[in-house]
């Protein structure tokens, strides 16, 4: 992956061309809910009506300026011939309320798991280079964990850093079961309990000069303990106990691995990275279960179904892949972005819906038993840092990263009408 980071996240993956000065002076600063939505036919409270341009040609201009970030020439152009032709106009999760003081960041511009939630009411946002809490209910925030100056471990495990690290410059995090554990640009690891005041525990993955951690995730093994992952541009996965705080695994492969998922039941994981081929592997040893062929770019996202059977890639080639463990032969369905790469994959707990982020502006949600047919089509102005459904299905949460119209979207499931799609 590339090592840009910093202020040129939101330039690099798009050319960000704005309405100037003009535009920012009508933002919209306070919140936006669903009924001023309706007034103003905007979710994001832009009042197009007092532009010299309207948003139909705003959004025509930004198909055809933004440029997105390949690492293989053509390869989104390459990958469009075969992708699924869904039926847009589904409306499975209803807009709710746009969060204008939730300010969400980006550090590095192809790393986007930068939102998490972890009930209908927390999120868990990147801002300000520190980890804050929102609340939907109060519409109040916290710092969780402020990484801009100096943190150490608060106790004491075999291999933690006492001494901690300084300014931390955030690359990843995740947020689950009380835990939440942050990967940095120069491999660093730390980990801390919500409930707790201080930090766990301090851990550099490599001394490597290119030591990006490029994705952490919290799961249960195979004998149901919980473990994280880290992922590294050194070409590292390593697995943590997350009880003892113990490296317990490390897999090595010859290209840097930019996000990885574990399976529901513990026992395989996907790995993508800067290969346009994915691997499937046992969860055990690192052994390769079976490869995953049909992107043309590398990859930055994956996501399993919770049947533990399907899961699904996301790659610069502007697609989604979707496979079965079964037969890894070929995609189940391909899925096709409308401007960039496909940056966050997630299911919904029950596995109905899956939503595919875009670098910015769109996030797709499909009806997973529809064969993916069934398409909504959510459609916004800005760089998008992360998504997450909230544990119990019935929140969609959109992290906007941009200097004019940054915000944290709510949505919320339609039980009526999404049900019936």
């Amino acid at each position: 992956m590339s090592e840009c980071h910093g202020e040129e996240a939101e330039h690099v993956d798009g050319d960000d061309d704005t309405l100037g000065a003009d535009f920012e002076n009508l933002m919209c600063s306070a919140d936006t809910i669903v009924d001023e939505a309706h007034d103003r036919k905007d979710i994001q409270g832009i009042s197009w009506d007092k532009l010299s341009i309207t948003r139909e040609d705003y959004r025509k201009g930004r198909l055809q300026s933004y440029r997105n970030y390949e690492n293989i020439p053509n390869s989104g152009e390459a990958a469009g011939k075969d992708c699924l032709n869904s039926e847009k106009g589904s409306s499975f999760y209803m807009f709710k309320k746009n969060f204008r003081s939730v300010t969400p960041a980006i550090l590095h511009f192809q790393l986007r798991e930068l939102v998490w939630a972890t009930s209908n009411n927390d999120v868990y946002v990147m801002s300000n280079n520190s980890i804050s809490h929102w609340s939907t209910l109060t519409s109040s925030g916290d710092k969780v964990l402020d990484l801009s100056g100096h943190v150490a471990p608060s106790e004491e495990h075999p291999g933690s850093l006492l001494e901690g690290f300084s300014k931390t410059q955030v690359s990843s995090f995740a947020v689950k079961d009380g835990m939440v554990v942050t990967g940095g640009f120069s491999g660093e690891l730390i980990c801390k309990h919500l409930n707790k005041p201080g930090v766990s525990f301090c851990y550099r993955l490599t001394c490597e000069e290119n030591a990006i951690t490029n994705c952490v995730n919290i799961h249960k093994n195979s004998s149901g303990a919980l473990h994280f992952m880290a992922s590294s541009n050194d070409g590292g996965v390593r697995n943590f106990d997350m009880e003892t705080y113990q490296l317990v695994q490390h897999f090595h492969y010859p290209w840097p691995v930019n996000h990885t998922s574990v399976s529901p039941d513990g026992k395989l994981v996907t790995i993508v990275g800067d290969e346009p081929d994915g691997l499937l592997v046992d969860s055990n040893n690192g052994e390769t279960v079976g490869k995953l062929i049909g992107h043309l770019d590398y990859s930055f996202a994956s996501a399993w179904h919770p049947d533990g059977v399907t899961f699904a890639t996301g790659n610069q080639d502007k697609t989604c892949r979707v496979w079965d463990i079964r037969n890894l032969s070929k995609s189940v369905a391909i899925l096709k972005g409308n401007l960039g790469a496909i940056r966050s994959i997630k299911f919904t707990s029950d596995g109905q819906y899956m939503a595919m982020a875009e670098a910015a502006d769109f996030v797709h949600v499909y009806k997973t038993n529809t064969g993916y047919m069934k398409e909504q089509e959510i459609d916004f102005f800005g760089e998008i840092s992360g998504i997450s459904f909230s544990p119990d299905t019935e929140s969609l949460f959109i992290g906007i990263y941009d200097r004019s119209y940054g915000s944290l979207m709510e949505f919320a499931r339609d039980r009526v009408s999404g049900s019936a799609l």
